[in-house]
């Protein structure tokens, strides 16, 4: 089992730093974390995942140790990312979908849906089914960017608004299990210059991935990427339509509706990481057989 290793990286003048474990001759497989958090949201299913793939979990641009950058959006993280990727020569990867990380994602599967080896989903939202009454001041917000409206939508980017990013409607048993260290070292490192401007600019260019939802609706049925499902159904994010809307999607996917928050690597990491190794397994052999049918039926002609 392979320990990360912490790595700097300087794309496009930006300053990333990234988690990378594993041998990397294997499948790559990207992770990429969410709102409030780091890659270490990852620190518990890294080394299992690292038996498979090459790992890589960065840091977004202005969270964890990942510097800010600026006029920072979805689009660009993308193609920090691009860099990212091309620096490590990964020309193809599995790709870890949730939260804010699924905003960028998206783009790096909807422009090259090639290199997408297979999608693994955890709390992410990509259907408007998911958006419900919780949703009706951000988009009031979107339409009409008043001060006064982004002050209301980022109110939550306090201490108490971070601790319930982990434990808002989470049930007292599973809530106990999330350390609270996690939520005041998230907060020490929003508050550090540069974070909480990058935090605004974000919730304001969600938007951007909500008018994304008919183009990626689009590459989601035409290429029906492999996809695994983990989702914690406590999740005062995205309602539980969004489950429905993305198995309608994918038919094939296979989806786990676990007892846990919207962190579920929080709580489940030990079920989530035997789930997506076992995953990724299945995926590589199926694409090894294709290619030995292929090289047979070459041979034979």
């Amino acid at each position: 089992m392979s320990n990360p290793e912490l790595t700097r990286f300087e794309i496009e003048g930006a300053e990333m730093t990234v988690r990378l474990a594993g041998d990397r001759q294997k499948p790559a497989l990207l992770l990429i974390h969410g709102l409030p958090n780091s890659s270490a949201y990852f620190r518990n299913v890294i080394g299992p995942l690292s038996q498979d793939c090459f790992v890589i979990a960065p840091d977004l641009p202005g969270f964890g140790c990942s510097e800010p950058v600026r006029r920072p959006s979805f689009a660009r993280f993308a193609d920090l990312f691009d860099g990212l990727l091309a620096q490590l020569g990964v020309e193809s990867f599995h790709l870890y979908l949730h939260d804010f990380g699924a905003n960028v994602g998206l783009y790096l599967a909807t422009r090259a849906p090639g290199k997408i080896r297979s999608l693994i989903i955890q709390n992410a939202n990509a259907h408007e089914s998911g958006m419900g009454p919780q949703w009706v001041p951000v988009r009031a917000y979107w339409a009409d960017p008043t001060p006064e409206r982004e002050a209301e939508v980022t109110a939550f980017l306090t201490l108490e608004g971070t601790r319930d990013q982990y434990v808002g409607g989470v049930p007292e048993d599973i809530a106990a299990r999330i350390d609270p260290r996690l939520w005041e070292e998230d907060w020490r490192i929003m508050s550090l210059p540069g974070r909480l401007e990058t935090q605004r600019a974000l919730v304001l260019d969600n938007r951007s991935h909500v008018a994304r939802f008919g183009e990626i609706a689009n590459y989601l049925a035409r290429w029906q990427p492999p996809a695994l499902m983990l989702w914690g159904r406590h999740d005062i994010f995205f309602d539980l339509e969004e489950i429905l809307s993305w198995m309608k999607t994918l038919p094939r996917m296979e989806a786990h509706i676990l007892d846990g928050p919207h962190l579920l690597l929080e709580t489940h990491p030990d079920e989530c990481a035997a789930l997506m190794g076992a995953f990724v397994r299945r995926v590589e052999g199926g694409r090894l057989e294709s290619v030995e049918r292929r090289y047979g039926e070459s041979i034979r002609g």
